[in-house]
Parts: structure tokens; sequence; C-alpha cells
């Protein structure tokens, strides 16, 4: 939530330039203007029930921008526009100069596509339906009603001013006049539209259909849960409504037997209450198809009678594993000072931000705390940039290299230690399968486990901008965001490194801590370093502990609460008294009005969980029960929600907004895992399973939110060096679906209300994943939200007994 509530400003400022030229574009038929010429446009047919069909059309091509060698000719003109520097040639723009030596040119996307009339496609005149085999279809038959819905998944800037073309996926569902026989095949032609005819054998048992959905990672054999989902939304034909009880059948897919034979529930009946909010995000009825007993290894499918299949699943001992791995590889791709490439990686992408290549940091004046990348929300009024850059001197900064990078762009914040945080409890919860994993990354030669090495580079990024006295600086951050066509090796605005801050300081104290707690383990030469840097943090943090709340409104109860962590971690490594006294003392600073403030509750759960799980000896046994009963009650109430939302996805809290931190794109199951870790009860097992199916893919779009993963992905992530380059990061989990009701009056939703069908804000919240790139809050994703959420709860059900 702190990412949403401070980060707004400076990730929608990025993007909010396209709006300028997006408005122009959305009145009319924009969207449907070929710039030129393609092939035929890829049509399918498939089925939804014996009464309905559905033909899926994409419509238009688009070839992202690429940087070339930019060759001056005499007469062009340059003209700078904010930070950006356009090449003007006869009157046209050619695009932007890039790079510092300004002798890169990255132009614009190109689009083509064959005309087609979707309005035309949406009237039942325009359709012939016949059959040779199917005696009520001899003669051609027209549909009874066409519903549409049509949604961009994919957008190309062709020019500098109000220049947009979308790519579009239509869906049009034809309801029949009489049903669908199986094993006879049918013809379907448009008429009056340049496309051949579409042929298909209706077969139930055997065909993919839109309507069942299942996830794309699998199962183990022991989940004590496995389900599949039936659902359609019809666009401008609402929800369609099933039989209740539909038989269902999981078929194996090496022979073709039925191995599970069931009747789907009716689990949401369209317009139900979902969550707290008292909001709706599913408008359709939702039946689920339980097969939890299947516990025999293989790859299936699910088919419901009439219906159709679901994509091909696995049971399988390793399938979180394989989930787990790639979204853990996915920290990898995210390094910045390292170049990635074989044998490691497919992906090939030069050093960014490494001292060695003549990169400088500058050091600012300003901590991190102090900024709308912090806590200073009211900083955002001023754009997230302005304090630091305000505060930035001639000093430079050694050493400063490495970490992540936030997310699409290229910032480093102490917030990215949350990676760091979980991936090492995973480690410290199950040491044997954690210890086996193998993610191919640079230091998999060495004798730490590679997921401990992981963990050392984000912690390692911040010891080194620790300052002799103690202090640790909060990241690193260019003066402003991305010039346009510019990639992270390329980066040629200046760089600053935030000051030393006590929350900062406090944040990296507790990680380093449990770092060093770890490496006693695996490394027990190391750990004295860690230790030493984590007690050098602490005690800079707290002889500024005053001043540094002084000024401060809400945030010095944040402040307070990483406080009462960072000493609880140095109680638990050290086994000192005096830190737990200073834990207890930080925590009751806390006024109780606060202790369940969103903002505050981030590291509350923290604190909950560890002391938890102390041994009774070293806790006070009064605040030790309060603690386990705020996290029991917390994940009660995530698992209720489980049970009001159609598809059974959660949230950490019930009136938090679905959306940034807090979409559908990752699983918010941590709370309900750590119950399950206290009290090893099924009850939260099971919820924590039934949390991770929307974001595997068991969702209307029958589409993971990780790139990589499953039969279908995002291919227009919010990254920009993919966006540059073409190559797709795999393992990055997305912010994902975000509530209309909430969130409805952004202006993404105003750019596709007129180029989406039906318009964009009366979609169902639960299908407003649009693969377009620009979209902050959908496309983009931080790897301690998004990435960790994921990673954290798959290597969980990985790791559990």
């Amino acid at each position: 939530m702190l990412f949403k509530l401070n980060c707004w400003p400076r990730k929608a400022a990025l993007w909010l330039g396209i709006l300028t030229f997006a408005v122009a574009c959305t009145a009319g038929t924009l969207g449907h203007m070929p710039t030129a010429k393609s092939e035929q446009p890829d049509m399918t047919a498939s089925v939804i029930s014996p009464e309905v069909v559905v033909v899926m059309l994409h419509q238009g091509e688009i070839t992202h921008a690429r940087q070339v060698p930019y060759q001056p000719e005499p007469q062009d003109r340059l003209e700078t526009s904010g930070s950006d520097t356009w090449v003007i040639r006869q009157g046209q723009a050619l695009g932007t100069l890039v790079s510092p030596d300004q002798n890169i040119l990255y132009g614009f996307d190109q689009y083509t596509e064959t005309p087609f009339n979707a309005d035309r496609a949406s009237q039942p005149r325009s359709y012939r339906i016949q059959s040779q085999d199917d005696p009520v279809y001899q003669q051609p038959a027209t549909p009874a009603e066409v519903h549409r819905k049509s949604k961009p998944v994919d957008l190309a800037r062709t020019g500098r001013n109000g220049d947009l073309r979308w790519a579009m996926e239509h869906r049009f569902y034809l309801r029949l006049p009489t049903a669908l026989t199986p094993g006879k095949t049918y013809k379907i032609e448009l008429t009056e539209q340049e496309l051949p005819p579409l042929t298909f054998t209706y077969q139930p048992d055997r065909q993919f259909s839109e309507a069942v959905h299942i996830s794309a990672v699998g199962f183990r054999p022991d989940d004590p849960l496995k389900v599949g989902f039936l659902s359609t939304w019809m666009g401008t034909g609402g929800g369609l409504s099933y039989p209740e009880g539909l038989s269902f059948q999981v078929i194996d897919e090496a022979n073709q037997e039925i191995v599970f034979t069931g009747q789907a529930s009716r689990r949401h009946r369209s317009g139900d209450v979902e969550d707290g909010r008292d909001r709706t995000y599913t408008l359709a009825d939702v039946d689920q198809l339980d097969f939890s007993t299947l516990n025999q290894s293989g790859r299936y499918r699910l088919c419901v009678d009439t219906v159709g299949c679901s994509s091909t699943f696995a049971v399988a001992n390793d399938a979180w594993q394989q989930a787990f791995r790639l979204a853990a590889r996915g920290f990898y791709h995210q390094r910045s000072g390292v170049a990635l490439g074989h044998p490691y990686t497919d992906v090939v992408r030069p050093r960014p931000f490494h001292p060695d290549d003549g990169v400088t940091v500058y050091q600012s004046s300003t901590g991190l705390m102090d900024t709308g990348n912090g806590l200073n929300a009211q900083g955002t009024d001023q754009g997230n940039f302005a304090n630091l850059v305000r505060g930035r001197t001639n000093t430079t900064v050694a050493n400063a290299w490495g970490g992540y990078f936030d997310a699409g762009d290229w910032d480093r914040r102490i917030q990215h230690l949350e990676v760091a945080r979980q991936l090492l409890e995973l480690l410290e919860l199950f040491p044997q399968p954690m210890e086996n994993l193998a993610l191919n990354i640079p230091e998999s030669d060495n004798d730490l486990p590679d997921l401990l090495d992981e963990v050392l580079w984000g912690v390692d990024f911040f010891r080194r901008l620790q300052t002799p006295e103690g202090g640790v600086r909060g990241g690193i951050e260019s003066s402003e965001h991305p010039r346009r066509g510019e990639t992270s090796w390329q980066e040629s605005l200046p760089i600053m490194a935030y000051a030393p801050d006590p929350w900062s300081s406090y944040v990296y104290a507790g990680v380093a801590a449990r770092t060093a707690r770890l490496m006693s383990t695996y490394a027990p030469s190391q750990s004295q370093s860690y230790r030493d840097s984590a007690l050098a943090a602490m005690d800079w943090a707290e002889a500024r502990h005053e001043s540094g709340i002084k000024a401060q409104e809400w945030p010095r109860h944040r402040i307070e609460a990483d406080r009462a962590l960072a000493a609880l971690e140095i109680y638990h490594l050290t086994g000192d008294r005096a830190w737990h006294d200073r834990f207890v003392a930080a925590q009751s600073a806390i006024p109780a009005e606060a202790i369940n403030d969103y903002r505050i509750a981030i590291p509350q759960r923290e604190i909950a969980f560890l002391y938890s799980r102390l041994p009774d000896e070293q806790v006070d046994a009064d605040l030790q029960a309060e603690l386990r009963a705020a996290l029991l009650a917390e994940a009660d109430a995530a698992l209720n929600t489980g049970q009001t939302t159609a598809f059974g996805w959660t949230k950490l809290l019930p009136s938090t907004p679905v959306g940034w931190g807090d979409g559908l794109g990752a699983p918010k199951a941590r709370t309900l895992l750590r119950a399950h870790a206290l009290t090893d009860s099924d009850r939260y097992l099971q919820a924590a399973l039934l949390a991770c199916q929307f974001s595997a893919g068991a969702n209307p779009d029958n589409m993971t939110y990780t790139t990589g993963l499953g039969h279908k992905s995002p291919q227009n992530p919010l990254i920009v060096d993919q966006r540059i380059t073409g190559d797709l990061l795999p393992g990055i989990t997305l912010y994902g679906p975000i509530d209309t009701g909430f969130y409805g009056d952004e202006w993404f939703f105003g750019v596709l209300e007129s180029v989406a069908v039906p318009p964009a804000r009366q979609w169902p919240s639960i299908e407003t994943y649009f693969d377009i790139y620009f979209v902050p809050n959908i496309n983009e994703f931080t790897v301690m939200q998004s990435m960790a959420d994921a990673a954290y709860a798959w290597g969980y059900l990985t790791g559990r007994d």
C-alpha cells in the first residue's frame, strides 16, 4: 500500500504525457484506421455453451520502435521538450535522441492491419452458420443475437502528436437459434467481410473453451484444494448463466481416460457483494469445479459437459517449485549493476549504472524519508524528484551500484529490502527445499544456497551505501523519469544517492540483522560483518531518533514501527535482553489507533510473525499472545474475504481497494500462509491455495500476470528496457486487474472509454488487465510488492511439508 499512496504521482507523471495526444485519438474510430495493410487477421471459433459460439479475431499488428544510429542531415532541427531532444526533419518528427552522446535515434512504432468492420460484425445478419451433418443447420442460419467484447492488447505511438493505434482482440458471442450437436461439424461465414470461413467440430470433451478456468501453475498431489472455475462475461451481452450442477470431468492427457468426475457448484451469483468495500468485481455467475481428491501425478484438462475444456495443467510434485523458480529468477532479471546474458538467461542487456562504466552518483542532502518515494506524501505535490534534486551536492558517492530496479524504471529504494526479508523467511522456514533450489545465477558456483545469494545481492547494495558512521542512504534515483527511448545502460540524466536518514537505517538494520543470523548457518565467517553493519546502522539511527521524527506527522508512527522491527531482529540475532526492552518501548510508542493503519501494518505484520515464533523463554507471554492473535485475526479476515470473492482471491485487509500494490496480479496469501505456519491448520492452507488460483491463470482471461508463466502471460509490461529492445524479461509479476469503481476516474480509463467495447469503465474489475504498456497501476509492478508477494506464496507452497 505504501507504493500506491506515495508513488502514484511519480509513476503517473511518467506516462501522463501520452494523455495530451491520446484524448484526441479516442473520439471516433482512430483505433481502426490502418497505416498499412497486413495479412488476414487471426480468427478462431470456440464454444462456451451449446447455444453460444465465440468468434475471436485479432486486428492490427504493431512493430515497436527500436533504436538506430542517428545519421544527421543538414536540414535537421533539434527541439527540446522537457528532458527529451526531438529530431525534426522537413517539418516531421523522426524521434528522440538518446544516450549521453546523443548519437542514437529512437523513432516511432509501426502499425498495420487488414480493414475489418467490427460494428458490422456485431450484427446477426453478418453471419451464416451451416452444417453438412447436422440436419438443423443444413440450411444457413443466422444467430439470434450477437454480443461483443473488444479490448486493446497493444498500443502503437506512430507519431509525436495525436498518433495512437490500437491492436485489438475482438470477441463476438453468437447466440444460436438451436443448440449444437456434439460430434457435428459447422461452418461460420462472415458476410461482407474479406475473411475466410471458420470450420469447427463441436467436441466439448476435447476443445478448449474460454469459459473453463484453471491454474497454469497446476497443483501438488498433496495440495488439499484443487479447483477450477466456470464463468463467462459476454461484454455487451452481460454474464452467461449456466444451468446449476453441470457435470465435469478431469481427463488424463496421456491416455484420454476420465480420472475424476464431479458436479459444478454455484460459488457466486452475478451482482453479489464480494468484499468489505461492498464491491462487485465479477459481472457473471461463477461455478466452482472441485477435484481436490485427485492426487495422481499427470497432465490433465478440466472439461465441463456441453461447454468445453480448460487449458492443460499439471498435478506434479514440482508444480509450485517451477513457478517459484521463475519468480525468484525474476529478481535476477531486475538486477542493476550487472550485465544479463548467457549462460544465465536468454535476455541480453549491457551492464547499467556501474561506476566502472563511467557512471557518477552525486550525494543529495535529502533523505528518502523526506521525499514522495519514501514517507513524505506531501512531497508528491511537487513531484517525487523535487526534494531529491533540490538537495543535490557536488560530492560523489563511491561504489554505489547494485540492488534491484524498482519496477519498469531504474530507482533503487530501501523498501526493496522487503524482498530479502521474505526470501530469508522462506529459507528459515524450509531450509532443505530452499537450499536445493537452483536458480542459475552468476553466484551459483559458490557454497551458498542460490536463494541466499539473491538475498545478498539486495542487502549488499545498501551495505555499500552505508556511511562510515553507520547511517544508510535510502537508495539511488535519477533526477527525472527516463528520457524517451533511453535504456538503463544509456542513462544520461544526473544520478543521486539519498542522504542517510533514520528510517532507511532502521529498515536496513533489521534486514541486515536477519541476514547475519542466517549467514551464521551458511557462512559463519561472513556473518560478523553483517552483524556489525546492522548494529552500526541501528546505533546511528537511534542517535537521531528524536530529530528524525520531530517534524513528521503520521510517518513518525511508521518510523517507530520500523524501529521496533529492527530492535526485535537485533534481539533475535544477539539474545541481548536490552534490545527486547527497546523493541517493547518502540512498540508501545505507537498509539493504538495507529496500529491498524495499513501503512503501519507493513512492519507490524513482520513483528507479529517473528515474535510469535520466538521460544517461550525469550518473550513476554502476554505480548506474544496479543501479536499472535492479531496475526490470526488478520488471517481470518483474509480467509473470509476469499470465501466471498467470486474466484477466491483475497486481500490483506478487507477495506483495501483493489489496485496498484493490492492488484490481482499477485496472490495476497502471505498472512494466510503465516497463520498456517503457526497453527498447521488446513483451513489456512486451503484458503491460501484458493487465493493463489486467480493470479495463476484461473480467471476469465485465462492468463497469468507473471511474464513467461503459463499458456498466456503479459507481453507488454511497463518495463522501459524491454519496450525499447524487445527482450521479454521472464518472472516479473505485474499489478494486474484494478477496481473500476475506485480507479474509474484515472486518465487511462478515459483514454480507453471509446476504444474498448463495452466502454472500459463498464468492464468487470477482474477483466481490466489491458496489455498496453502505458498504464502503471495495471501493467507495472515493484520488486517488493507484486513480485515479492508471488515469490513468497509460491515459495511457501513449494517448501511446505
